[in-house]
């Protein structure tokens, strides 16, 4: 499994990133993919996942302003992030599998950093 993270990066409160994660290594097409986020000293938390069947799902925090989507022809994930609120600040990872499943596959790039700041 290998997973890389981009987009990341500095934006204002209230604009918006949009975060890519190709794939590879696995049968992208039928495997569920999930975003979790990282604040220094805090573990790892669930953002969103979307299953092969094009169901998604989100934290409460981020529900109603960030959506989930993939394209199984690029193996590649999307996060897009709108109206952005400081406390989103963290270091964004895609992971293999779904909401329950994530953590235990233990498959999640790099990440890459968003910063909410004025």
């Amino acid at each position: 499994v290998h997973l890389v993270e981009s987009g990341g990066g500095l934006v204002q409160p209230g604009g918006s990133l949009r975060l890519s994660c190709a794939a590879s290594g696995f049968m992208f097409r039928s495997s569920a993919m999930s975003w979790a986020r990282q604040v220094p000293g805090k573990g790892l938390e669930w953002v969103s996942s979307i299953y092969s069947t094009g169901n998604t799902y989100y934290g409460d925090t981020v529900k109603g302003r960030f959506t989930i989507s993939r394209d199984n022809a690029k193996n590649t994930v999307y996060l897009q992030m709108n109206n952005l609120k400081p406390e989103d600040t963290a270091v964004y990872s895609c992971a293999k599998g779904g909401r329950d499943t994530w953590r235990q596959l233990g498959a999640w790039g790099q990440g890459t950093q968003v910063t909410v700041s004025s």
